[in-house]
């Protein structure tokens, strides 16, 4: 790979969005679930419609990453009440880091992830966090070599297949301190 690109997409990316979103879901996920369950996930979750939506909601944002004029991963961040979970105004979730096959092992996830933080710390966020399958073993490996923690579990629907995901968050700077008390502002995050 000798050059790559990352860019905020818009709606004149949608296809190219939902390209690379449906094959790169599909690649990590369907050997170990049912094609009735990967097919109704995937239309369900990157229809034009649902695309559109996302695209033009200003508290959630794609970035493609392109190789050579192809895009090959990409990444979702929610901030705000788009958030799929939390929805708390100090953090920035991270919903997908996805990158083809014929990438893994390219540095392509290491640098969204770091775009990702970048854009956190831009701002303002106290911290990331994300949603990862508890049986998705590289991701888990990924995120802990970056400085993730696991702090909590939902549940993630995959048609009718209810699946565990770990929650986990990366700090980016401490709570507000209160130099009155000596001590971190209780309603700071822990």
């Amino acid at each position: 790979m000798n050059f790559l690109e990352i860019k905020k997409a818009t709606l004149v990316d949608i296809y190219q969005l939902q390209k690379i979103g449906r094959n790169t879901f599909y690649e990590t996920f369907s050997s170990v679930n049912s094609e009735e369950n990967m097919t109704r996930y995937l239309d369900e979750s990157f229809s034009i419609e649902k695309l559109t939506s996302e695209l033009n909601d200003n508290n959630t944002e794609f970035y493609l990453a392109s190789s050579n004029n192809n895009v090959i991963g990409y990444l979702k961040l929610n901030f705000g009440q788009s958030q799929t979970e939390l929805q708390d105004d100090k953090a920035i979730e991270i919903e997908r880091i996805y990158v083809l096959k014929d990438y893994h092992g390219k540095n392509v996830g290491q640098i969204l992830f770091n775009n990702a933080i970048n854009i956190a710390k831009q701002k303002n966020a106290c911290y990331v966090w994300l949603g990862v399958w508890e049986e998705n073993l590289r991701a888990i490996n990924f995120y802990k070599k970056n400085g993730l923690i696991e702090f909590d579990k939902h549940v993630f629907k995959l048609g009718d297949d209810m699946q565990t995901d770990l929650m986990m968050k990366l700090k980016l700077k401490y709570p507000p301190y209160d130099q009155n008390l000596n001590q971190y502002n209780s309603n700071s995050l822990d």
